[in-house]
């Protein structure tokens, strides 16, 4: 491929060259001929959506990919004297962490936790020849912890992971990956599971490492938003293709594939007649995809000739473009929307005359939780937390609430207790009349059956074991219902084939497995559902099709909605009421519109201003800007 096609703005400074990069088993083709360029202190994105092969292009790049996976192809590293495919573990143990480094999406799960954090911090450099003895690598340690903004970094580093927050541990993996002063670094979904606020801190401390070191930087995401916030250049995969490549202003302003126009269209959280853009189908299972044109089984615009073709035509200027390209990004958005309603849905009728407002359907009064941390030493005692701190305010019958809070604001403390899981320390909570906190469980089967809460990952709250059809009856047992025909309704409504029921979670993609959550939690008839950040880690374009389906199953059911979430652009499509909780308490509550666009407490103000958009980006506002809380409309 020519370094046209590569989009590379700088082709003589490269770092790093990927050439006819392919991955894949012995059956199976998961990334096929990939290549691009980076150079030195550029910044690219990598975006697509989950399947796409973006996590195995990095894994690829680095060496980690797991056993019975082969690459085949060239990676080539400025002052690394081989070539990175193929070559043995000790010479890519000399690599990694030093000239190429990589942050992941969980921390806990790439940091030891049995060590604490300044030795792993340590165990980098003196692998590496960085720092020559422990004496020394312990200052270079806290002076590293100080330089990515952890608090009290002595102290922190002779904390263990667990000991840490989200963010802090994001903090301590992006210090370890900057500890060798690396020539590039490839940073895999790392905000992902992070709140607005700590995310555009993370994602400051990354630009800001990378920029004094001079560093390459792919960044690996889903999130458009936050490419065009950190990236000068972005490449959109597609079938384990680049299926277009280019400067990001030019990408996302005038989009020529349509693959690309529809990750676009499904960002828009404006959405049309109330409704978010999707793009039809899903993606196939890795390594499936149709010949020619990977995309083709999901175009609008596809034709006969799509089947052979070559997947792509290269485009004057850099970058791809279909060959049936399907217009304007207007238009493209126009017909990449799925149908308005999953099948069987029917909209309830408006225009119902008004009546007196009934009483809340949930009355929550001065709610106080307070938990005891473990003793610490056997002359103090336990150190108390306060989760909620006097807490008021109503549901009513229908309404969509929303509940907007960072990690430690309270908000899963506030679900477990209207929930009936937890008890209140203080305070009461009302159900239709009948009190719920502090109840024994015998009284409050009248809630199990009448609240259901989806969580945000289905994978830990559906039984692996069990066939879906079994995990979506399971609510049924010992009632008199049809449970088979009441299964098959509710696969129906909530978009799944009928054979889904036949079949095991794991065989299911992301999207698929919420589907199933929200049907398990529908089979009892609630009047209520809480769903609990139930899209926070899931493609932009699968996000707007779970959430077009929850405003569908509202309607339909005439459910009362609680939902739960950091993102505030999400609630404010989702619901008429958004509550902000900060520190356990309540600071705004009001009309969605007006919460979040006219928000009155400065903590609701950094939450609005931490949130990264396409627009703002594009008009100059950086991740420095999301991080100091500036308003888009200073840029």
């Amino acid at each position: 491929m020519s370094e046209l096609a590569s989009g590379s703005s700088a082709p003589m400074t490269a770092v790093l060259h990927v050439d006819g990069l392919d991955v894949g088993t012995a059956d199976l083709r998961l990334v096929s001929d990939v290549s691009f360029t980076i150079a030195a202190g550029e910044r690219v994105g990598l975006i697509g959506e989950s399947g796409s092969g973006k996590s195995l292009t990095a894994l690829a790049m680095m060496g980690l990919l797991p056993d019975g996976v082969h690459a085949g192809g060239s990676v080539r590293l400025a002052g690394v004297g081989h070539d990175l495919v193929g070559a043995p573990e000790p010479r890519m143990a000399a690599v990694r962490g030093a000239a190429m480094t990589m942050v992941f999406q969980e921390p806990m799960s790439a940091l030891n936790p049995s060590m604490r954090v300044g030795d792993q911090v340590a165990e980098v450099m003196l692998l590496h020849g960085t720092q020559r003895d422990r004496s020394n690598a312990r200052a270079a340690v806290v002076k590293l912890l100080d330089s990515v903004h952890l608090p009290e970094p002595e102290r922190l580093a002779r904390a263990y992971p667990h000991q840490l927050s989200g963010g802090q541990r994001q903090r301590v993996m992006i210090a370890i990956a900057l500890a060798n002063g690396p020539s590039v670094l490839l940073a895999d979904e790392p905000t992902t599971a992070l709140d607005v606020t700590v995310q555009a801190q993370v994602l400051d401390l990354i630009l800001t490492g990378v920029a004094e070191r001079g560093a390459a930087l792919l960044f690996i995401t889903h999130d458009l938003a936050v490419v065009a916030t950190v990236c000068e250049r972005v490449m959109v995969m597609y079938g384990g293709r680049i299926v277009e490549s280019g400067p990001v202003e030019e990408v996302f302003t005038n989009p020529r594939h349509p693959y690309t126009q529809g990750l676009l269209a499904a960002s828009d959280m404006t959405g049309t007649d109330g409704r978010l853009r999707t793009i039809p189908g899903s993606v196939p299972a890795a390594g499936r995809f149709p010949d020619g044109c990977v995309f083709r089984n999901r175009c609008p615009n596809a034709a006969d000739d799509c089947a052979v073709l070559p997947p792509w035509t290269e485009q004057d200027g850099g970058g791809y473009a279909c060959h049936h390209p399907v217009g304007s990004p207007e238009s493209a958005g126009e017909a990449l929307v799925q149908e308005r309603h999953v099948p069987v849905l029917q909209v309830q009728e408006r225009g119902v005359p008004e009546l007196p407002a009934p009483e809340p359907l949930i009355q929550v009064r001065d709610l106080r939780r307070t938990y005891h941390r473990p003793r610490t030493s056997l002359r103090h005692a336990a150190p108390p937390v306060q989760a909620l701190r006097g807490v008021s305010f109503d549901i009513a019958e229908g309404q969509r609430f929303g509940l907007v809070g960072e990690s430690g604001s309270g908000k899963s403390t506030l679900i477990r207790l209207l929930a009936g899981l937890d008890s209140p320390t203080s305070g009461t909570i009302t159900f239709d009349g009948r009190d719920v906190g502090g109840q024994p469980e015998r009284r409050l089967r009248f809630l199990r059956d009448q609240l259901q809460v989806v969580f945000q990952d289905p994978m830990g709250s559906l039984d692996p074991r069990m066939r879906v059809r079994d995990i979506v009856a399971e609510p049924l047992a010992g009632r008199a219902v049809d449970a088979t025909a009441r299964v098959r309704e509710l696969l129906e409504a909530v978009g799944l084939p009928p054979d889904a029921g036949d079949r095991y979670p794991h065989q299911f993609s992301g999207g698929q497995r919420q589907r199933i959550s929200i049907a398990r939690a529908l089979a009892p008839r609630p009047s209520v559902l809480v769903a609990d950040e139930p899209v926070s880690a899931l493609d932009v374009s699968v996000r707007a099709q779970i959430l077009n389906l929850l405003a569908d199953l509202v309607e339909r059911f005439r459910l009362t909605l609680v939902f739960v979430s950091h993102d505030l652009s999400v609630v404010r499509h989702v619901c008429d009421t958004i509550a902000v909780l900060h520190r356990g308490e309540l600071v705004e509550l009001g009309p969605s519109a007006q919460v979040a666009d006219a928000p009155e407490h400065p903590y609701t103000r950094r939450l609005v201003a931490a949130v990264p958009t396409i627009r703002g980006a594009l008009a100059g506002r950086t991740a420095s800007d999301l991080a100091r809380g500036t308003p888009e409309e200073s840029k």
